[in-house]
């Protein structure tokens, strides 16, 4: 399907949003478009949006209905909704149907729970890092994008950094996304790189920020990485959820 993307191709990212900071990448950044067409109580189960991206969905026809709860360390997983201890494998139960008929009654009372339904000609935002659940109620269509903003830069660089076996998305040949997407924001934005760094310098409280930050900096190598890495991150964002 070759569907250009900008006020003169088919359609254009909402500009509330802001700059996609993976847009630095060019074509070496991961896959983040899909084109949605699904009946009448098809959807998705639980889930967060890959590399702890953002997201918004554009309902172009029909409608859905839409279950969400923000990530924080003091707060488990959606109820019915149980995850490895490093978050890398997600387990729920097997339909859709099966888990608005056990848990959905609970989970509306789970504190944070955000829920409604988007109609066509609306648009979501999914913050960094969030569950959610989504069901068409009739036979619908949409255009979802995923995108980084600079709220939630230091996610995307802790999860590209310290995540690398669940990073998703980009073409074979790049080898390490992590560098490549430092390298490239050097290049555009380096003081927001630099902001980013620090984010996740002071959210990271017991070790040494400098050490920290210059481990973010200069370690390139996957391996090393590992071999050095004496801390660990939750999957996605943690800290309360703003729109850019």
């Amino acid at each position: 399907m070759d569907l250009s993307v900008g006020k003169d191709g088919g359609y254009w990212a909402p500009e509330c949003f802001g700059e996609d900071l993976f847009a630095v990448l060019g074509d070496q950044r991961p896959d983040s478009r899909w084109l949605i067409i699904g009946p009448e109580r098809s959807g998705s189960t639980f889930h967060k949006d890959p590399n702890a991206t953002s997201a918004w969905n554009a309902v172009l026809k029909g409608s859905k209905y839409w279950i969400m709860f923000p990530t924080s360390p003091s707060q488990p997983p959606p109820p019915g909704v149980f995850v490895s201890e490093d978050q890398s494998e997600v387990t729920s139960p097997l339909s859709i149907p099966e888990w608005l008929l056990g848990f959905h009654a609970e989970a509306r009372k789970t504190p944070g729970c955000r829920e409604g339904i988007c109609n066509e000609g609306e648009v979501l935002h999914v913050p960094s890092g969030w569950w959610h659940l989504v069901v068409n109620l009739e036979p619908s269509i949409a255009i979802t994008q995923n995108f980084v903003p600079e709220a939630h830069l230091a996610n995307v660089l802790e999860f590209l950094a310290h995540k690398f076996d669940q990073v998703s998305g980009f073409r074979r040949d790049i080898e390490n996304p992590y560098e490549l997407f430092v390298e490239k924001m050097q290049e555009a934005h380096p003081g927001l790189l630099e902001n980013g760094l620090n984010d996740i310098v002071r959210q990271d409280q017991n070790q040494q920020g400098k050490k920290r930050k210059w481990e973010l900096l200069v370690k390139s190598d996957y391996e090393d990485q590992i071999q050095a890495e004496t801390f660990s991150f939750g999957f996605g964002g943690d800290e309360e959820e703003k729109v850019p």
